[in-house]
């Protein structure tokens, strides 16, 4: 675990911190985040919706962030009526609008509901971010980004997964704080993200940092 968390520190921090200051643009202005995953992964995504629509650490208002798989009503009828490859794929087709963002958690990256769901959200304008076991898998391929842990066991990327959901939401939390992004561009198409302490190219808030070491 402790590996994993350390080449999560090195490797993907940054990733985290820009993933952060996106959802402070786009909660705020009206959009929304849906999440979805299988198993233990659905767990770790419903973690960060509660987080997003509850709170984190501070008091803030409520963003909206939806788990697929909470819905079991809509989860069952469309896995009955069209399969289960099509459970999350036709929940993003009825709530994703352009420049909301869709996270994908999988330990193994093979999810073929997943991986549909994907396919889906692009197509629709839907910005798609997965968390995912080690790479190459299909689902950071189908992803626009991913953040693949190079673990050898499913615990220990979910545990390093549930680290990258604080991580996320502690960034989320700083740029909300610190009034979102500003200006325009960024190789996703976002605004980038609000430099912190003043040190130019330091994306990650000092609090992120932290909690990583």
């Amino acid at each position: 675990m402790e590996e994993a968390v350390a080449r999560l520190r090195r490797d993907h921090l940054d990733r985290i911190a820009r993933w952060g200051a996106r959802l402070a643009v786009v909660l705020p202005g009206g959009g929304r985040l849906l999440a979805a995953g299988n198993g233990g992964s659905a767990a770790q995504a419903q973690h960060l919706t509660a987080e997003l629509v509850g709170r984190y650490r501070r008091e803030r208002p409520a963003y909206s962030a939806i788990s697929l798989h909470a819905e079991t009503s809509s989860l069952t009828a469309i896995g009955n009526d069209y399969g289960f490859d099509q459970v999350y794929a036709r929940q993003v087709a009825a709530h994703g609008r352009p420049g909301d963002v869709l996270l994908l958690m999988s330990t193994s990256g093979r999810s073929g509901n997943l991986i549909a769901a994907a396919a889906t959200a692009r197509s629709a304008g839907v910005r798609v971010w997965a968390l995912t076991g080690p790479a190459p898998n299909p689902l950071a391929e189908a992803a626009h980004e991913a953040l693949c842990v190079d673990a050898g066991s499913a615990a220990t990327v979910q545990e390093a997964h549930l680290v990258a959901v604080h991580v996320l939401c502690e960034c989320f939390d700083a740029a909300i704080e610190a009034g979102g992004a500003t200006g325009a561009g960024g190789v996703d198409g976002a605004a980038p993200a609000r430099r912190t302490g003043g040190a130019p190219g330091v994306l990650a808030p000092a609090a992120a940092r932290r909690r990583l070491s």
